[in-house]
Formats: C-alpha cells, structure tokens, sequence
C-alpha cells in the first residue's frame, strides 16, 4: 500500500522545462550547435546515407554548451539537398542509442541551410507572421559547428511531432506529413492533394507520410467528406484552420505548399475533438521563392489573385471552400486581416530587419553561404536573379514583393468589396453563471447575417450558430442591427467571436478569430478538494472488462465522496505532468451521490461515452485529476499485472492495494493479489457451437451471461462442478460471461459460431 503527496516539484521542474525549450526556439536568440566525429569523412558518409535518411553516429553534440554523447546525426531535404553542397541541411536526433537525452526535452532538431533564400529569414519571418492567426512551429537562427570549423548559420525549425501536438491541439494521435513519398516534383505521380481516391486506403500511401501508428481510414474519411458531402466538412476537418492556411499561402505568395503546383508541405493532425487540423510547414520558399507557380497557368507573385486555384481540381480543398459563399467570405476576411495588420501596415519589414541585424555577422562569417553577404544586405528590396544552389530563377526581395502586393490588393475587386461593421457586443449580464445560459448580443451596420461562435472549454472547437435580429432572441427591437442569441454557460470560460457578412463580404471579431477570440469569466462554483477522488485504476485490461465496441481498454474509476451528485464539467484527466489538462470530462458529465465513474484510457474519441485521449502504461505512471489548474488527485502505480488494479482500500481511503477489479462497484479489499486464482474457471470450447460448458472449482458464484448490448439471457448461483450450457437458440456473435463471489468479479467473452 502507499501514500502518495502533491508533487510540487514536478510542477516546478515543468514551468522550467517548459521555459527552457521555448528558449531553444526564442526568436531573438541564436542558438550554437556543435557536432563531433571521430572521422573525418563525415560528409561521404552522410551523403551515402541521405537516399535511405539513416543516422551516422557522431561522438558528441553540444548545444549551447551542454554536451550528448552518441548523436544520430544525417541530411535532409529534397530540393535544398545536394552533395555538391557544402552547407546542407542537417537532422540531429540526441536519443538514437541513448533514450534518456534531451536537451530540456528536446531531442529532434531539424536545421535548414538557407537554401533559394539570400535574406536567410524566409522561414523565421514566415512564421512569426503565421502565429499571428493560426498554430505555428517556432524558429530562429543557429550556428553550427562542425569538428570546431564553422560550417555556417542555419535555420532551427520546431518539428512537428508528439509534443507539438499535444501542446497545439491537445492530442498525440493521428498525423500525417503531407508530402509525396520519395518527393515531389514533375516526375512524381503522388501528390497530398486530399483528392478522394477511393476506399483503399493504400492507395494513399505514396501522396502521405503516416507519421503514427494508425490513422489511414481517418484520411480516406477525410477526403471522402471534402470531395463528396461537403457539406459536413466541419466534423472531419477545422475548416477555420484550412481557412487561414490558404490566405496565408496566398498573400505571402508562399507556394511550396498546398496552394502551389505540388499541393505538399503541410501536416493534418487529429485533435482532441475528433477532426484533423493543418499546420503549415516548410516555408523557407515563401515570398515568391518557389520556382513552380500554382500549377495552373503562369504565375505573377505580385499579382497573385486571391482566388488562385479556385476551379482547380488539382486542388480540392480550395476548390469546395471558394465554391462556399459562406467559407468564400471567410477566407476574403482573413485575407484582409493579413494584409492590413501585416503589411499595408508595414509590420513585417520591423520584424525582417530586426532578424537580419541579429543574425548580420553570422552571415558575414558563414564559409558556405550560397549567396554573398551583399545580396544578403540588399535581400530585402531587390531581386537575385541566377547565382546561389542550382543557380537560375529569380527570388525576389521581400520587401520589393510585399510593398507591391499590398498595392495589389488595395485595388483588387475582391479585396475593397465593403464589409459590415461591428460596433459593440457582449453578454446581457457579467459575470455569466455556469449552469444558466446567457444571450449574447452584436451591434452591426451594412450586415444581411450575423453569427456567434462559442466555446466553455480552451480544448474545444467553436460551436458556430446564427444570431436573429427579429426581437425575439433578447436582441431589442427587430431590425435595428442588434442581433442576439441565447447559449448555455457549461465550461470554466466562456470563449466567443462574432462573424457578420453581406452579400459581398464578411468581418470577424476579433479580426484574428478563430485563432483569437473574446472572453468572459464564468463564476464557477469551485469543487473541495477530495470531493472527487481516483478510486481505482486499471492499465492491463485481458478480457475483463469491455466497453461498448467490445474493446478490453484500460480504465479510471472516480468516486464521489460527497452525499451531492457533482458536475464533473472543468475536471480534466491526464497522464503527464507537463499537460494536465490533457482530457476535458465533457461539460454535464455527472457523477452520482456516493457514487462512481469510468473513464476508458483508450485514446479513442471516436467512440461515444468517455474515452480518454490517452492510454495507461502496464508498466506503471501518473494519473492526474484536475479541476483547470488546481490538482485534486494524483495516483502514482507501479507495473500492473494483467487484470490486477489499484485501488484505495478502502473507497475514498488514504492507502492503495493491488487488487481484483471491481470497476463501478466497492473495491474489494479483502482478497490479494495472490488470492486471483479462487476466481478462475475453465469455460469451453470458446469459440463455441450450440453448448459449453463451465467448469468452477469455487464454492457459490454467481453466474451471469448477458449480450452485448446488456440483456440478461441466463442467471444462475453455480457450485464446485461442471455446468453444460443450451445456447442452442442463441445468435452468432460475443457474449459476456460474468461470475462474481464474495471474493471478487471475473467478466470474460464468448463467442459463438
């Protein structure tokens, strides 16, 4: 049995952590990275290895001093890879032979080298501007060294990975990397266009990297509902995410993407809500860099029409959203966002040359920069035209390009088309109640439609409803431009914006939504500590205990302490300390007086019911309890063996037992571990045809069969012997055998022919 206490420096070491690994990507900061062989002909042995993107093995790297023994280091790349080059991109992994490095939990880095980018900020600048509107990795400047020579000044990129996932969309789940396998280019015949290819999901494989270790139906669901039932595109896809993606592709006239001819470099990632969102990525080609176009035609960056693409059906995505008057407005909305607040406002030039000056000596000494530290200082206003890798083609400066397209849309038809106004919202009272529902209202002029998206949970998606000016939604007097709605307060914040249009365009407030949004405070009636405990948890499931699929997953039983039924909404579950609010219980979820609740560890949230986004190691962790920030209960268990728990004995108690399960019921305190076998019996054959036959050596059990669905087809208290059971009658397919006795529960399945 144990006690356990509040791991307080656990929850110190994560906010350092946490503050360390920003600092790796800090914007402002350049990073030094040195690597060492042993060899000195690391180079041939990486450009060997680059076909088959398998590691060499350095002695050590050290960054920014803090050293790491055997490195799996090798290049990368497609286009900006080349073994003429002497400065190519680099892939460093700290944990390939040893697990246990990182670098303040960092252990992928994945470095650029500049490649078809005088200025050397493409990348950095295009994803500082990104953030602004949309989840982004982060990136910056760093040195490398290589056997103490400097090899030059790279670009450090956050990887898309686990952990970006989970600390962007709150689950480490499905995703995918959107690229051709083995690369894109003229010569491919793959492309991640999410164009629907039928219901064999290999024929997918060459357009999409799967980078977990499921998900393919979820893609062919995915493109299926985009192509053919667009309509419900909002349940397989965040489609506000989608929708600043492809104003950002556009106004930045960034093309090595999903908007340009290969339709590539994106991630889609499962979120916590069941729906794959996009991340942008790969950007060192944007502002005009991309040599490809659009695929449809000739293309002229400064011109580059908003609605480029929008017939395509090389590229369905943006084909269905510009055919979608109301998405069409929505994208045209972010598109002026964009433009005003980024460069007609000239905020982007303050941030490129803050990033040129930080990195401007760097440059300077780099050996193998591929263009010269004159084109470098001048990257910003005037073009390269040959020169640099593969020399050829012409990139233009950033600030020439951007200067130009901003005056493009100052006059492009789509562009000046009048938005409504909104002039004030709010709720009708503050602070909002939970529980109550609230009306929330708009003021408007020049609108035909306005509408409300909400949320009472950081984790969720927005729900997206209309709001009425016809005096009868708590909006005043009909038709004076006040519009309202009435929505449940059911989380710990409430989290809106408001959309208006016409018949020509649309405005968000705030401008930034749905990436940012307006907030107001919910009084919430905060739960006491030890109201709502981890009673019991099981994290090796062998055909004891089955959810509504017929799936043996893991499970976290909760106990209501109190003598009140209790509202679990703002009580999240979790598994790591660095993310406790890793699974929200979904807002009206109550647990009774007195009594109990199970949450499944299945990391499916497709099933219905409770089903966590995270699964529970055998080999024993840390289950976390929640209330937002607040920890109200934490269990620490040790390996489990198969259909063993751990429970509090007694329920709701200060000490924990290995024990018989006994989900939803009283833990059972009184037998041990060593005690399971007095609940063994043989049950044969299984599967079965019309009879099996039950063989107990255990004195008064109580036997129970029921169907899958819960019916009860046979009940009978059974004794030391062999029992023959008639399911003559039954129908083919699973049944639960359950036999309970005073020392405990055993649940198993039968299957018949």
């Amino acid at each position: 049995m144990l006690r356990f206490q509040f791991l307080s420096l656990c929850f110190a070491s994560f906010f350092y952590s946490t503050l360390q690994a920003q600092n790796f990507y800090q914007r402002d900061t350049i990073q030094v990275i040195e690597i060492f062989f042993s060899f000195t002909n690391w180079d041939a042995q990486l450009d060997a290895n680059e076909a088959t993107e398998t590691y060499i093995y350095a002695d050590s790297v050290r960054i920014n001093g803090v050293s790491f023994d055997s490195c799996g280091i090798r290049y990368k790349g497609n286009s900006s890879y080349n073994p003429t080059n002497q400065k190519n991109p680099l892939r460093i992994e700290l944990n390939t032979i040893k697990n246990n490095q990182d670098y303040n939990g960092i252990t992928d880095i994945k470095l650029s080298n500049g490649y078809k980018d005088p200025s050397m900020i493409r990348e950095i600048l295009s994803y500082q501007i990104l953030e602004q509107y949309m989840d982004s990795p982060q990136s910056n400047f760093a040195r490398v060294y290589i056997n103490g020579q400097y090899r030059g000044i790279y670009t450090n990129n956050e990887p898309i990975k686990d952990d970006f996932n989970v600390a962007h969309y709150n689950a480490d789940d499905t995703y995918f990397k959107c690229n051709p396998v083995g690369g894109a280019g003229p010569g491919s015949n793959a492309s991640p266009d999410l164009k629907y290819l039928g219901t064999d999901s290999s024929a997918y494989f060459n357009g999409y990297e799967l980078q977990s270790d499921f998900g393919w139906n979820r893609l062919v669901a995915l493109c299926n509902t985009l192509n053919n039932d667009f309509q419900n595109i909002e349940t397989q896809l965040d489609i506000d995410r989608a929708i600043w993606m492809l104003a950002f592709n556009n106004v930045l006239v960034n093309l090595d993407s999903y908007s340009g001819a290969f339709r590539q470099n994106y991630y889609l990632s499962w979120d916590v809500n069941g729906r794959f969102v996009p991340t942008v990525w790969d950007v060192n080609m944007s502002f005009g860099g991309f040599p490809g176009g659009t695929g449809s035609g000739t293309t002229t960056p400064t011109s580059l029409d908003p609605f480029s693409n929008a017939t395509s059906n090389n590229h369905p995505l943006i084909k269905q959203i510009m055919a979608n008057p109301l998405y069409k407005r929505m994208y045209m909305a972010h598109v002026r966002t964009m433009v005003q607040e980024m460069f007609a406002s000239g905020q982007y030039e303050t941030w490129a040359q803050n990033l040129m000056a930080l990195a401007d000596s760097s440059i300077q000494a780099d050996p193998y920069k591929f263009y010269t530290y004159n084109q470098f200082l001048n990257s910003l206003t005037t073009a390269v035209t040959g020169g640099g890798p593969g020399g050829g083609g012409s990139i233009p400066g950033i600030k020439a390009l951007m200067d130009a397209r901003a005056q493009f849309f100052s006059t492009n038809a789509a562009y000046v088309l009048q938005a409504p106004s909104i002039a004030s919202h709010g709720a009708s009272t503050t602070p909002l109640v939970y529980g109550s529902t609230i009306a929330i209202t708009a003021t408007t002029t020049n609108e035909t439609t306005v509408y409300l998206g909400y949320r009472g949970n950081h984790q969720l998606k927005f729900t997206r409803v209309q709001m009425y000016d016809d005096g009868a939604h708590n909006d005043g007097a009909a038709a004076d431009h006040v519009y309202g709605a009435t929505v449940p307060v059911d989380g710990l914040t409430f989290e809106y914006y408001i959309y208006a249009e016409n018949a020509n365009a649309g405005l968000f407030s705030p401008a930034r939504a749905e990436h940012e949004f307006h907030t107001l405070a919910v009084n919430f009636p905060t739960p006491v500590v030890g109201s709502v405990l981890i009673n019991e948890v099981l994290a090796s499931n062998d055909s004891l205990l089955f959810d509504q699929n017929g799936e043996d997953e893991d499970w976290i039983e909760l106990i209501n302490t109190t003598n009140a039924p209790i509202d679990l909404a703002g009580f999240y579950l979790s598994d790591d300390p660095l993310n406790l609010m890793a699974w929200a219980l979904p807002a009206g979820t109550v647990i009774p007086a007195n009594g109990y609740l199970l949450v499944w560890a299945d990391k499916d949230l497709t099933q219905s019911g409770l089903h966590a986004n995270f699964k529970l190691s055998a080999g024993g962790e840390y289950v976390y309890l929640s209330h937002g920030f607040n920890v109200h209960d934490q269990v620490a268990f040790g390996p489990q063996l198969a259909n063993i728990s751990y429970a509090r004995c007694p329920d709701a108690g200060l000490d924990f037992a290995t024990v018989i399960p006994t989900p939803l019921a009283n833990n059972n305190c009184n037998i041990g571990v060593d005690e399971r076998d007095a609940l063994q019996v043989q049950v044969y054959p299984n599967p079965f045809a019309d009879q099996f036959t039950i063989d107990s050596h255990v004195d008064s059990i109580q036997l129970n069969i029921k169907s899958f669905n819960g019916q009860l087809l046979y009940t009978s208290a059974i004794q030391n012997g062999k029992y023959q059971i008639d399911a003559s009658t039954w129908a083919s397919g699973m049944y639960i055998l359950e036999l309970q006795s005073q020392k405990g529960i055993k649940v198993s399945r039968i299957v018949k022919h």
